[in-house]
């Protein structure tokens, strides 16, 4: 039994006739009449017998009523979803961001794409690149911002903007000339990120060069967030790293001073995506609107 015989058996039931039922489906009589007819010829029983005025229905066609109707029902919901996320009329964007997103665009991201779209639902992840990158090539995520190096068995990765990296501290002595990995081996290292500690990509460059170098990197102090860390830096607990991004904002504290790495060190960031997937309309428009964002930062 196909999805146009139900139709055709809900519009003669509402109508009455064939006829009837014919001209709303702008269909021909014989056409209407002759699926209604398979369909009884299918399972041996009659859905209509002619009474006074109208068609009514048999015993077969009481039992068939329900289910039709939830049948071309739940075909006109799909076809409404459906409709809805290629429109960006209704849909779910699934994103992830990289550390410290606020210090790039994430706010002004998310109003942007809000505006445009408001009828979509967006579940935003800022986890940090590392769980990203994982969340992605798990098929939690549709796709994602990350810094580099990660992990990238099983993902499509597409650098887009470098941000360079300094060493930050409220002793203007020990940032009055570029930094070299020795020194940062011999400082009071405030780190943060402490729940994926030397996972973080950002650590994961540092701790490349320590061995390249044959000396050890050490945090004294690891907290969670930047904010944490530059607290405690101003207060002169010992010193940090930061992304120029961070040293860009706003609530950048004026009392630490910066330095850039003698070999010059940045944070790479990229999209991640599964190779091959299709992603939502939804999900699809708030990459392309990220990377707009990254890469012409007053767009």
């Amino acid at each position: 039994m196909s999805l146009n015989q139900m139709r055709a058996f809900l519009m003669v039931v509402s109508m009455g006739s064939f006829s009837g039922a014919a001209t709303e489906m702008q269909m021909a009589q014989p056409s209407v009449s002759g699926m209604i007819k398979r369909i009884e010829q299918a399972y041996g029983v009659r859905l209509f017998t002619r009474g006074p005025r109208r068609l009514v229905l048999t015993n077969a066609g009481q039992e068939l009523l329900p289910y039709a109707k939830a049948a071309v029902e739940a075909a006109d919901n799909a076809d409404v979803a459906l409709r809805s996320l290629t429109s960006l009329a209704g849909g779910v964007a699934t994103f992830g961001l990289l550390r410290n997103a606020n210090y790039y665009f994430l706010s002004r991201l998310l109003e942007t794409f809000t505006t445009r779209f408001p009828d979509v639902r967006l579940r935003v992840f800022g986890l940090n690149s590392a769980e990203v990158a994982e969340a992605v090539a798990a098929g939690d995520l549709e796709a994602g911002l990350v810094v580099l190096p990660i992990d990238s068995e099983g993902l499509q990765v597409t650098p887009l903007m470098r941000d360079e990296v300094f060493y930050a501290s409220a002793d203007p002595s020990r940032t009055a000339s570029p930094v070299t990995i020795r020194d940062l081996s011999q400082a009071d290292l405030i780190l943060y990120d402490a729940h994926y500690g030397w996972r973080d990509p950002t650590r994961r460059q540092l701790a490349e060069r320590a061995n390249l170098e044959g000396v050890t990197l050490t945090a004294r102090i690891e907290v969670e967030h930047v904010e944490s860390a530059l607290d405690m830096v101003q207060h002169g607990h010992g010193d940090t790293i930061i992304s120029g991004a961070v040293r860009a904002g706003k609530a950048f504290p004026p009392s630490i001073h910066t330095a850039p790495f003698a070999e010059p060190m940045y944070d790479t960031i990229a999209l991640v995506q599964r190779p091959g997937a299709v992603l939502s309309p939804a999900t699809r428009e708030l990459t392309r609107l990220a990377q707009r964002m990254l890469l012409q930062p007053n767009f």
